[in-house]
């Protein structure tokens, strides 16, 4: 059910979190695109946002999400976005949990991948329950992992068909960083966060969820 407008035009809380929030995700994706490592690189990295945000412009209106699932994407995006101006290798950030856990790689893509299950799962949640397509919690849960997981398989498959058809020109997109099983721990961290999402965050989206049902029956 989609959440009531405010009142007589005036802007809620909502709405200035979410323009605050596009705002700053515009931002840092105008700063990355200005010199990034690699351009090619950079565009396959952001282009979820570039997706994404027209989406949920569009949707602003008919579908508004919960202001914890705003707060999320507008993280993950912020995510892509460094991964894309530095390579997932180069992100300083990595480097300092590389040498603060003493790390034999940089780990920042397995935070990308992290996001990427937990993301996914609470908006396929908020759209089962709100839609009213499922009313167990349980069985709520389990399908929200099977999507992000999902959503996870077909990012490994895109990677593999810019492999093939990019040879030793997507070696910064994939960033295995010569690890052969990197495919299997990016979707074992994407369950990870799909994992969290659904379990640790379920009251509070709950709540934020019962929040929008009440006021759009009032």
């Amino acid at each position: 059910m989609p959440e009531a407008p405010a009142e007589h035009g005036r802007m809620g809380a909502q709405d200035r979190l979410v323009i605050a929030l596009g705002l700053l995700v515009l931002l840092a994706l105008l700063w990355s695109g200005i010199r990034p490592y690699d351009r090619a690189t950079w565009l396959l990295e952001v282009a979820p946002v570039l997706i994404a945000a027209p989406v949920l412009a569009a949707s602003w209106q008919r579908f508004r999400l919960t202001r914890l699932l705003y707060g999320l994407i507008a993280l993950h995006a912020l995510v892509l976005i460094l991964g894309g101006a530095y390579t997932y290798a180069r992100v300083p950030l990595g480097f300092w949990i590389q040498d603060l856990l003493h790390l034999g790689r940089n780990p920042y893509d397995k935070i990308g991948h992290f996001m990427q299950g937990l993301v996914p799962a609470l908006v396929a949640r908020e759209i089962l329950l709100r839609r009213g397509y499922l009313s167990s919690q349980g069985m709520t849960g389990f399908l929200s992992l099977c999507v992000a997981m999902a959503v996870s398989a077909v990012y490994e498959l895109v990677e593999w068909g810019v492999a093939l058809a990019a040879g030793q020109g997507a070696t910064e997109f994939l960033g295995t960083q010569g690890d052969p099983w990197d495919t299997q721990s990016d979707m074992f961290f994407a369950l990870l966060g799909a994992t969290a999402g659904v379990l640790l965050l379920v009251r509070w989206h709950n709540k934020q969820i019962w929040q929008i049902e009440q006021a759009a029956a009032d």
